[in-house]
């Protein structure tokens, strides 16, 4: 017996986001990293931290996850209480727009990858931040 699963479940693949990453566009005497690791095929995992003079000052949870085919990114900062909820909402091949409109900031994220280089933007329709990042390993 054969499994049939959505053709769109079977094209989403986020492994271009695993593995250490180093901001490569930080300020000067802050070091900011992002980790992501693969749990199963419909869960990633990832770590973003800040390092100031080797104490960490910022901190963030991250899970891409996959429910009835629909991927969502979860964000939580030691503020929060609970993960904070994106929609995927565009997703190509190193590439993935997630949306949260209920937020002041940040409405939208967009991730992608060129080569060993992993780009982040962060925005809503006023600001953009974008963070770029090269492998660490």
């Amino acid at each position: 017996m054969t499994e049939t699963t959505p053709e769109k479940e079977n094209t989403a693949n986020f492994d271009w986001l695993t593995g250490k990453w180093k901001r490569s566009n930080e300020k000067a005497g802050k070091e900011t990293f992002e980790n992501w690791n693969k749990i199963s095929p419909t869960e990633y995992s990832g770590i973003g931290f800040t390092l100031q003079k080797g104490d960490t000052i910022s901190k963030e949870n991250m899970k891409l996850v996959n429910t009835s085919g629909q991927w969502s990114l979860l964000v939580k900062t030691p503020k929060e209480k609970q993960f904070i909820k994106f929609k995927v909402t565009e997703l190509k091949n190193n590439e993935f727009v997630c949306v949260n409109d209920s937020l002041d900031f940040p409405k939208r994220i967009q991730y992608s990858s060129e080569g060993k280089k992993l780009k982040a933007m962060i925005s809503n329709e006023k600001m953009k931040i974008p963070f770029e990042f090269e492998k660490a390993e």
